[in-house]
């Protein structure tokens, strides 16, 4: 792929004005701060709330689920007629805190169940250990049998990790870790045949602006599959994402089943290379509709204009 100059990105998104329907604006919280959010989600310029759960919350035990605080949320967003989407964590970004069961940790059978992260604070459940896998997958059937058609969609974290493949990580091998992130995606489309499937693919591990190609079977593979693609973040003409997967996801406008980014706390701050300030509500929902081709936008609750009484409906 054609790695353009920032200059001329930017020339080309100036020309296309506002070609693409306004996303959908959904907040995104983790499941404990549900709660607090609900007088955002009585707003009549939101279409729904994105509810992180992690598999160790959904799956305490081997085989049995817990999906009380699911139809919890979905209940309450229903009753006002907004969406639910779930976003389904299998890592975490603090060591104290795993993200699957106790019995993944204990059995031989999954090694662990986790890895710990190389840079930075978290665990990674080892989804490239087909043992763990199928458990994970276990949990996504049982999942669809009860909110297949009832909420928007599902998605999984961002297809980032920081595992290098030494001896800490379990096995762990670029190519393991990009076969099974897809094989799960496809996995979860088989059986959520109504309710859209989301893999944010930002960037891939031993990869660098489609070095490898993962990238580009990435948006094949989601094509082929009728998968949607996204991300955390909506960062205009940042260059580490327009050399990964804003350019893919500029490519493939219109192709993919849904896109699905969103606008999280650091991206908040972000400084605009084109105009050296802060980019506002308009630039990030403006980017993300007619350069990045989002369908919805998964807004943190920080958000300056959610603290605001409601402006227009589109942001722009």
């Amino acid at each position: 792929m054609r790695i353009f100059a920032l200059a001329a990105l930017a020339a080309a998104f100036a020309g296309t004005g506002s070609a693409h329907t306004a996303p959908e604006n959904y907040l995104y919280v983790s499941a404990d701060e549900f709660d607090a959010a609900k007088p955002l989600l009585r707003r009549s310029d939101m279409d729904g709330i994105q509810v992180l759960f992690s598999w160790s919350a959904l799956e305490p035990e081997k085989d049995r689920y817990d999906f009380a605080e699911v139809e919890r949320d979905l209940a309450f967003a229903q009753s006002l007629h907004k969406q639910l989407f779930i976003q389904l964590q299998d890592r975490t970004f603090a060591d104290q805190w795993k993200p699957v069961a106790p019995y993944l940790q204990r059995d031989p059978a999954y090694d662990g169940g986790v890895a710990h992260k190389e840079e930075g604070p978290g665990w990674i459940a080892m989804q490239w250990n087909p043992a763990v896998r199928d458990r994970f997958q276990h949990l996504l059937k049982a999942l669809a049998a009860r909110f297949d058609g009832r909420i928007r969609g599902i998605n999984f974290p961002e297809t980032a990790a920081d595992l290098k493949g030494n001896s800490t990580s379990h096995g762990f091998t670029c190519d393991t870790y990009f076969a099974a992130e897809l094989d799960n995606a496809a996995y979860a489309k088989s059986v959520f045949r109504k309710s859209a499937v989301v893999l944010y693919a930002n960037f891939w591990p031993c990869e660098w602006a489609n070095s490898r190609h993962y990238m580009q079977r990435t948006f094949d593979f989601a094509v082929a599959h009728h998968i949607g693609l996204g991300g955390p973040d909506v960062l205009p003409f940042q260059k580490p994402q327009m050399n990964n997967s804003y350019g893919f996801l500029h490519s493939h406008k219109g192709k993919l089943a849904l896109v699905a980014m969103a606008v999280q706390e650091p991206d908040l701050d972000y400084v605009d290379p084109r105009t050296g300030k802060v980019a506002t509500r308009q630039d990030q929902a403006d980017f993300a509709a007619d350069y990045l081709g989002a369908d919805i936008i998964f807004w943190a609750t920080s958000a300056p204009w959610l603290q605001t009484v409601e402006a227009s409906r589109t942001g722009r």
